[in-house]
């Protein structure tokens, strides 16, 4: 194993068999609207990842359209066209998998990201650990999430705050980014539940004038933000700025993608923002270098996802506990799924995400029908 390596426990080398992956369209409970459009199904590819001693790990593909264009099929046809050439072979090390996946891939976060999800879960069962202690925590402890309010009428922000808000969720993030209604619903949301610790997101759907006018009207309401997540497009560096100026904490996430993004943010942002590291997005072995080179520059973290099942939530947990040090936790959606063909990780009580129950890989079994 080459010392860059970020999974020390990963073995010096190990071979793969197999890869098979399925497909599985889940209903949500309701639509998940952000700025750039609505669902209505969480469509997910599990991969299974066979190891030449037999071992199965699985990982989840959950790509969100609205979210940077990528579709269930694209994945399906990267896996499809990229699984011939992973198999049967040794690898030596992690890195040298990360690599062949990277190769196979291109163009596919969540398809990378599902195949180093499932080697990843195999390789931890093989060795007998707990994912949590893959990514470097010395014991499988809890945290805490937010509850995200998608987009949708006044009414339905505040009937949805006061849910959560009697959950237990401290922390609500209300997805915005139309003009007509974002201040009505934030204002509902916040009256509905005055102590919550209020984070927006405009997944990049505001412009600078637009996002500053919506916290220039909240803070004459006395309505505080935590955080504002992507209110402007990537590549947009002054309308960020301009938002920033208002004193309001940035969170990048459209525009923190890999750790080649983070040099560029410190320069035209400084250091007192957060970066949002989501698997999903490019990979796990991606996203512990963005982890890594956000941290070294000063930068906060946040754990985020897509619209994902237990599953890719529960390694994102496991990533976070191994890190440490996230300020922000973002890992709700299965609270969003109507059902899940999955059992075993991560449990929800209330705002708490429990991993007291794994203990091998990330502990996720598909249902048998």
């Amino acid at each position: 194993m080459t010392g860059s390596s970020p999974f020390p426990l990963v073995p010096a080398s190990f071979g793969i068999q197999k890869i098979e992956c399925q497909r599985f369209d889940l209903e949500l409970n309701e639509p998940f609207a952000i700025a750039g459009g609505s669902h209505e199904l969480c469509s997910i590819a599990v991969v299974d990842l066979t190891l030449t001693d037999g071992t199965h790990g699985l990982g989840e593909a959950a790509p969100l359209p609205a979210y940077n264009g990528e579709t269930i099929e694209h994945v399906e046809r990267t896996l499809a066209l990229g699984a011939p050439f992973l198999e049967e072979r040794s690898y030596e090390g992690w890195d040298a998998a990360a690599e062949a996946f990277a190769a196979q891939t291109k163009g596919s976060g969540a398809a990378r990201c599902a195949l180093e999800m499932a080697l990843l879960d195999a390789l931890a069962r093989q060795a007998g650990a707990h994912l949590a202690q893959y990514f470097g925590a010395a014991a499988r402890v809890s945290l805490e999430t937010d509850v995200t309010i998608p987009i949708g009428s006044v009414e339905h922000g505040q009937r949805a705050a006061e849910r959560w808000s009697k959950s237990g969720f401290r922390t609500l993030k209300i997805k915005v980014g139309d003009e007509r209604t974002d201040l009505a619903r934030v204002e509902a949301i916040h009256f509905a539940a005055p102590a919550a610790r209020l984070v927006l997101d405009a997944n990049a759907g505001l412009d600078g004038k637009g996002a500053r006018r919506l916290l220039d009207e909240l803070a004459q309401r006395r309505i505080n933000v935590a955080l504002f997540e992507q209110p402007v497009p990537r590549g947009d560096w002054s309308g960020l700025r301009h938002v920033a100026e208002s004193g309001v904490r940035l969170a990048l996430d459209e525009s923190a993608v890999t750790a080649q993004d983070i040099a560029e943010i410190v320069r035209e942002l400084g250091t007192r923002h957060v970066v949002n590291v989501k698997l999903m997005k490019a990979g796990v072995t991606e996203a512990w270098q963005l982890a890594s080179a956000a941290r070294a520059h000063g930068l906060g973290l946040m754990i985020g996802g897509m619209v994902e099942t237990s599953l890719a939530m529960t390694v994102s947990a496991c990533f976070a506990l191994g890190i440490g040090g996230f300020e922000f936790v973002d890992l709700d959606t299965p609270l969003f799924l109507r059902d899940s063909p999955f059992e075993g990780g991560l449990r929800y009580r209330g705002a708490t995400l429990d991993l007291s129950g794994v203990l091998l890989g990330h502990g996720v079994t598909l249902r048998h029908p």
